[in-house]
């Protein structure tokens, strides 16, 4: 039994062609090599797992072969390809710079710059986490970075561009590797477990795709995790149990009892999925993914956006046709403010089956609102009836009813009993108060809508004539308008309005010079419109202006401590007892 090697690196990619999800990048790099457009330095960004050192290896090792094919693929049999698979190469070099990111690390990098390679036509550095330099090995590299010896290329690669110091940036070809879709994952998956002999379902694969996010080296550490668990027969079920991955019937079954208004079956099914280890935020994020789902599938032309198995994809598409619009947006809206509130709670378990509560009462309310407007009617039929019942219409008393006697005309009593009973339910109905089933967004919106059907039938304000009785009683107006503003309506309180007609201005004062720009930056325009919706004058406008203040009134304000201290001295009795009981000094 020969020895186990992860599948990350047994499968790793030996050629451009092999580079998973990275096309563009690939031709770019090929291109350069034909047309002999090396540049000197080249800086590879990207998450995790996407074929960033894959592709400097794969670029080194082509560039130093001596008997390259047509097609750019290494031959893998001259010295240099040799030397490089078995690790002895010393016109490759690799550094991880999250272990070597001192200026000695960097110095004995530059020193070893400066020898030319053995075998091969380049020197190539290959620098791996280059954000983890210091800011004095950034500083240090920077020289050599910029002008290196012909020979000699550097590719380094990070999944932080923004760490790395602009004066490096500028210096190096940047290329942007792309996370993998699922779609190539598990293309990908497919071929390495017909090769291992392994079976195993697309569902299954897509569940290690999406757990992978875009990764391939998770995906094929995922993959290797798996077929040591299950063995060479790996089931759907065995993997969601072994990854710890939420398995799609819970979001299924909890839409159903959304949409049925259930919201005790949704509490069960979460703390189903509670007692079986799932994280709640976890779940939370899940659910807000599947509503999203949902509503991509609402639509053909954005189903392309669905990372799912086939099967899985379809069972989305029929629950789709099932939910309202309407459903998904605010269901959604809830799912994410719950993701960002749960960090802050206090309670995070209550927090979420509160979200699952009001999930549950959006295809509620709108059918009580429905059925309150079919009752509607019934109200209206009552005054077509009303003369019927005029003849008998029994008023309650206190005392025992007396017999009535018969009439030769039954049928209108009936009427009229009937109506009666009517009437009676729809008085009771209307002291009743409304169903609980309503939302408070919904009575919200009645009360907006009742505002503005107020506002539609609100009476045009009758204008006066400019005069100082009329400014008088709308300035009046005006202050008990501002009310909720205490500050503005003292100002205005003590403002004085006045009339000059040669300007058509009304002005009024204020005490400083701050409350004067504050009023005319925020509130002018506002007041401006209050007083000329009351008075008949088009060209009106507002003005403020400080108030005059003397030199002597200005000499008899308090403004230092001691200043207020002597004036409580002369004018106070209290004052000076107080300081005599203390044996207090004024300093």
């Amino acid at each position: 039994m020969g020895q186990f090697i992860v599948s990350a690196r047994k499968y790793r990619p030996n050629d451009f062609d092999s580079l998973i999800g990275q096309e563009n990048i690939a031709r770019t790099l090929k291109n350069s090599i034909i047309r002999n457009q090396l540049a000197h330095a080249y800086l590879f960004c990207g998450p995790r797992g996407v074929g960033k050192t894959s592709a400097a290896r794969i670029f080194a090792k082509t560039i130093n072969c001596s008997n390259l094919s047509d097609d750019l693929v290494p031959c893998g049999v001259c010295e240099s390809c040799l030397s490089f698979a078995e690790g002895r190469s010393y016109s490759i070099h690799e550094l991880d710079a999250a272990s070597n990111n001192s200026v000695d690390d960097i110095r004995n990098l530059t020193d070893k710059v400066r020898i030319p390679p053995q075998i091969g036509k380049y020197s190539v550095y290959i620098i791996d986490e280059v954000h983890m330099l210091s800011q004095q090995a950034f500083n240090a590299f920077l020289k050599t970075l910029e002008e290196p010896p012909s020979y000699a290329i550097f590719i380094l690669a990070t999944t932080e561009k923004h760490k790395i110091l602009p004066t490096i940036l500028s210096r190096c070809q940047t290329y942007d590797f792309n996370r993998i879709s699922v779609e190539n994952i598990v293309r990908n998956l497919k071929d390495i477990a017909q090769k291992e002999q392994v079976t195993i379902g697309d569902d299954t694969l897509h569940i290690i795709a999406q757990k992978a996010d875009g990764a391939m080296r998770d995906a094929l550490t995922l993959f290797d995790q798996t077929v040591a668990f299950c063995g060479h027969e790996v089931s759907y079920e065995q993997v969601i149990h072994n990854l710890n991955v939420l398995d799609y019937e819970y979001y299924f079954r909890l839409t159903a009892d959304f949409l049925k208004g259930d919201y005790a079956a949704t509490f069960l099914t979460f703390d189903e999925i509670l007692s079986k280890g799932f994280n709640a935020l976890h779940f939370v994020s899940g659910l807000s993914n599947h509503f999203r789902d949902l509503l991509v599938c609402k639509h053909d032309a954005s189903q392309s956006l669905l990372e799912l198995a086939p099967s899985v994809a379809q069972r989305y598409r029929e629950l789709s046709a099932q939910c309202p619009a309407k459903f998904l947006y605010e269901a959604l809206e809830v799912t994410t403010e719950c993701e960002v509130s749960y960090r802050q709670s206090g309670n995070p378990r209550l927090l979420i089956e509160f979200a699952l509560l009001k999930i549950s009462r959006i295809m509620a309310a709108p059918a009580v609102a429905q059925a309150t407007v079919q009752a509607a009617p019934t109200v209206q039929v009552a005054p077509q009836v009303a003369p019927v019942a005029q003849p008998a219409a029994p008023q309650p008393s206190p005392t025992a009813p007396t017999a009535q006697p018969a009439t030769s005309t039954p049928q209108p009593e009936t009427q009229n009993s009937e109506l009666h009973t009517t009437d009676s339910k729809l008085s009771t109905t209307s002291r009743t108060p409304g169903p609980s089933t309503l939302s408070i967004k919904n009575v919200m919106k009645q009360v907006k809508s009742g505002a503005s059907k107020q506002m539609e039938f609100a009476p045009e304000i009758e204008k006066v004539a400019l005069n100082e009785e009329n400014l008088k009683s709308v300035w009046e107006a005006l202050v008990a308008s501002e009310s909720r503003s205490p500050n503005l309506s003292a100002a205005l309180a003590k403002g004085n309005p006045q009339i000059d007609e040669s300007r058509s201005v009304v002005t009024f004062k204020v005490s400083n010079i701050t409350q004067k720009e504050y009023i005319d930056r925020h509130f002018l325009s506002r007041l401006e419109s209050f007083v000329k919706e009351r008075i008949d004058h088009p060209s009106l406008r507002l003005e403020v202006v400080l108030e005059e203040v003397s030199d002597q009134e200005n000499s008899q304000k308090l403004y230092m401590p001691s200043d207020k201290a002597n004036y409580l001295q002369k004018t106070s009795e209290e004052y000076r007892e107080l300081k005599k009981t203390l044996g207090l000094d004024t300093i």
